[in-house]
């Protein structure tokens, strides 16, 4: 008899019924417990399915969001960032600020260059950290401009562009320390080339600038020492080699003709057949006032030709802050100016003046500035020959 039998055998018919039921209890047990288990799967299945659907409209919403503060930039620069910051899609800081512009694409270039050239202390603070992301070491000056000219777009005002050149030659000196006196020498010999592009490449400009007139005009300016030949020539062959390349993945066709204005911004403009004041993207360059219906639009609405204007401050009721563009010598006259229908037909324009509203009397005065500067000459040739006497002065000192 084998020992299995021998342990059976001790048990009563009652105990080995109440064992079979034991077995069988713990069998169902265990199915209910499988069961239980495929059920909470099943379950936890629906759970994580649910959950990863509530993820993916947080992340689609998150998205929306995100593309509708892009746009919101592109429109307005300050309303975009404050909305990114109130729905918590960027962090408040200048450094978050200055990433978001430097990485971010399909921001409007003329946008960035907007909000990197105001001058409250956060702005002036995202354009340091806007200029530090820039890595400009072991790079000759032309191939720094060309980055940094590549990421935005330099505004139209004076002082706008004197602070982020500023930026630009502060940060290139630091990268390159050896390479340059001072930051002075930097900012005006970045300028020196700026106009340099514009010269050999401007089909208007008639007078190309040769190598020995730009290596002449940037005498002195190391503190109060040449820069040596073999570098101007460098800078010189590469820009008469290859033009600056002007942003166009913003969809602003504009950046071609319209690079570096003297001003540019949103104004109010008076007319129509029924005179009514429309809000209108004014930019000012080359003696001429362009204006357009939105930012991105390849072609103007409308030119005025500045030659022979005047402007002067005027006072119209419930717009405090216009000024008005007229001829002197013909009032009565029609203004040579021309505008696009909506049909596209450019026609000769019928104003006999041009009433222009601004928000501010600040404002106001600062386009009437700059627009008698345009009359009369180039604003940005004083910045750098301000700096220019400056240096040229420290090293007659020294």
């Amino acid at each position: 008899m084998s020992g299995c039998d021998m342990v059976s055998s001790d048990f009563t018919a009652d105990e080995k019924m109440e064992m079979e039921s034991v077995k069988m209890y713990k069998k169902n047990l265990l199915e209910d417990i499988q069961k239980l288990k495929s059920e909470i799967d099943v379950i936890m299945a629906d759970i994580l399915s649910f959950e990863s659907s509530e993820e993916s409209n947080r992340t689609v919403e998150k998205g929306k969001k995100f593309s509708n503060g892009k746009k919101k930039f592109n429109m307005d620069p300050k309303k975009g960032i404050d909305y990114m910051v109130d729905s918590k899609l960027l962090e408040p800081g200048a450094k978050s600020i200055a990433e978001f512009l430097y990485r971010e694409e399909g921001l409007n270039k003329t946008a960035i260059g907007e909000f990197l050239g105001e001058r409250e202390e956060l702005h002036l603070q995202t354009l340091k950290a806007f200029v530090e992301l820039h890595q400009f070491s072991n790079l000759n000056l032309v191939q720094a401009l060309r980055q940094f000219l590549w990421s935005f777009r330099l505004p139209g005002e004076a002082q706008k562009i004197d602070r982020m050149m500023e930026a630009f030659a502060m940060r290139y000196c630091d990268c390159n320390a050896p390479v340059f006196q001072s930051t002075d020498t930097c900012y005006i010999l970045s300028f020196a080339i700026i106009m340099l592009n514009t010269s050999l490449h401007n089909p208007n400009v008639k007078d190309k600038t040769t190598l020995e007139r730009f290596i002449s005009m940037n005498r002195g300016i190391n503190n109060g020492g040449d820069l040596p030949v073999p570098l101007l020539t460098k800078l010189y062959e590469s820009i008469r080699s290859e033009p600056f390349k002007i942003p166009e993945d913003d969809g602003n066709d504009l950046t071609h003709t319209f690079f570096n204005p003297d001003r540019e911004g949103w104004l109010l403009k008076l007319g129509g057949r029924v005179k009514t004041w429309k809000r209108r993207w004014f930019i000012l360059t080359d003696n001429c006032l362009y204006y357009f219906e939105f930012t991105t639009d390849k072609e103007p609405r409308g030119i005025i030709p500045l030659e022979n204007l005047c402007v002067k401050e005027v006072h119209y009721p419930r717009k405090p802050y216009c000024l008005e563009m007229f001829n002197p010598n013909s009032r009565g006259q029609r203004i040579k100016a021309c505008k696009t229908e909506t049909d596209g037909r450019v026609v000769e324009g019928k104003h006999q003046s041009y009433t222009i509203c601004a928000a501010s009397a600040d404002e106001r005065d600062t386009w009437i500035e700059a627009i008698r500067a345009s009359i009369t000459r180039d604003p940005f040739y004083d910045l750098v020959s301000v700096r220019k006497k400056k240096i040229i002065n420290q090293g007659n000192q020294d």
